[in-house]
């Protein structure tokens, strides 16, 4: 970031607990601790758009989006591109392993835990309008059926096989062009397994190198970028820490790096 020109401070990490020393909320997926986080992430943003910066949070698993979404469009709102290769849109009643991140933009949307629902105010929560999904691959039954009677725009791999991910990044930017805000939620396994090992979620079929740096660029060509999620990196299952660097990549694209 800063050999791009921008002046970077790190507000330092958010206090997480270790899921292990949790062990009581274990039959709750831990409901309590990450209400607890993401109300702190929520905070987060606020403060980082109140002071004029462009906050980027580094997850955590997807749920974390659940409070960056709500601070960064707490006083003004701004359209959300989700990319990713689940939906994350199972409510606590349809998903079958009860994670909280395979629930976090159904939640975003109003619907789950009321706990996790009142971190956005609802006069700011996330419309179906305001949200395009980019790269699903895969989705359980429940969840196609409650996507598709949704009002999401959703863009799936197929969608980029048959049209190019140049065509479809443009057309779901311009879906979002009624808000002049950015925010892009990156689940890294959107990308390929080939192209990346350290996740926890991988499932094949997914973005090339190049379809997510285009992705990227296509974004810091917009000038709209007002915040950046980038999610789901598991260092204990990286390579060489190849995974974490190829994010790093894309981020530096989002914000204005090019080849030329």
């Amino acid at each position: 970031m800063e050999e791009l020109g921008y002046t970077v401070h790190d507000a330092g990490n958010l206090p997480v607990p270790v899921r292990e020393s949790q062990a009581r909320e274990a039959p709750d997926r831990y409901l309590q601790s990450i209400s607890k986080v993401c109300e702190a992430a929520c905070a987060a943003g606020r403060q980082a758009v109140d002071e004029g910066r462009i906050p980027v949070f580094l997850g955590g698993d997807h749920s974390i989006s659940i409070g960056t979404v709500a601070g960064v469009r707490w006083q003004e709102p701004s359209g959300v591109l989700w990319i990713d290769a689940h939906a994350d849109f199972h409510s606590d009643t349809t998903s079958q392993s009860g994670n909280i991140h395979g629930m976090s933009l159904a939640v975003l949307l109003g619907e789950g835990y009321p706990e996790l629902v009142g971190i956005s105010r609802e006069q700011n929560r996330l419309r179906p309008q305001d949200v395009v999904i980019v790269g699903v691959r895969h989705l359980d039954r429940e969840e196609r059926e409650r996507l598709r009677g949704s009002g999401v725009k959703v863009y799936t791999m197929r969608d980029i096989d048959e049209r190019g991910m140049g065509v479809v990044a443009r057309e779901a930017l311009q879906a979002l062009d009624h808000l002049q805000r950015l925010h892009v939620s990156l689940d890294i396994d959107a990308l390929d397994p080939q192209t990346v090992s350290g996740t926890g979620t991988l499932v094949p079929g997914g973005l090339t190198y190049r379809e997510a740096q285009l992705l990227m660029e296509i974004v810091a060509d917009s000038g709209r970028l007002s915040s950046l999620d980038i999610v789901e990196i598991n260092p204990i299952l990286d390579v060489h820490n190849a995974t974490a660097k190829l994010a790093v990549e894309l981020a530096a694209s989002a914000f204005g790096k090019s080849i030329l």
